[in-house]
């Protein structure tokens, strides 16, 4: 069975995630990477995560599509965390596909899971409509 590398905040979790973690799910054993609280409000602000890391862990690990979670405060854990998995395909939004990608060397495929357009976090927790 192939190892599955899926990584992200998943601050507040959308139909978006659980397709993209289906996905990921149909291609092998699925490890989630979550950033932590202090590298979310580093990246996203000072009102960022909603949900704390360990109500992330527990909606992760509830997720069927999910065997395993891990957290991550810096690039470097991060690199760390993938080496230790030694996955085989990494699955990410393809909204990174002309991005940087944290770890993509120690990973012998990644696939582009298309997102839905009109669904983000931000969107959500700014009350947009679709």
């Amino acid at each position: 069975m192939k190892k599955i590398w899926v990584n992200g905040t998943f601050d507040i979790l959308h139909i978006g995630h659980i397709l993209l973690l289906e996905h990921a799910s149909n291609l092998g054993i699925v490890r989630v990477g979550l950033d932590t609280d202090e590298r979310v409000k580093d990246k996203k602000g000072k009102d960022r995560p909603f949900n704390c890391i360990a109500d992330r862990i527990h909606f992760m690990k509830s997720i069927r599509y999910v065997d395993s979670v891990v957290t991550f405060s810096t690039n470097q854990e991060l690199i760390d965390r993938i080496r230790e998995w030694e996955p085989d395909i990494m699955v990410i939004g393809d909204d990174y596909e002309y991005h940087e990608i944290i770890g993509i060397e120690y990973i012998p495929k990644v696939e582009f899971f298309q997102k839905i357009k009109e669904l983000s976090t931000s969107k959500i927790l700014k009350n947009e409509k679709k």
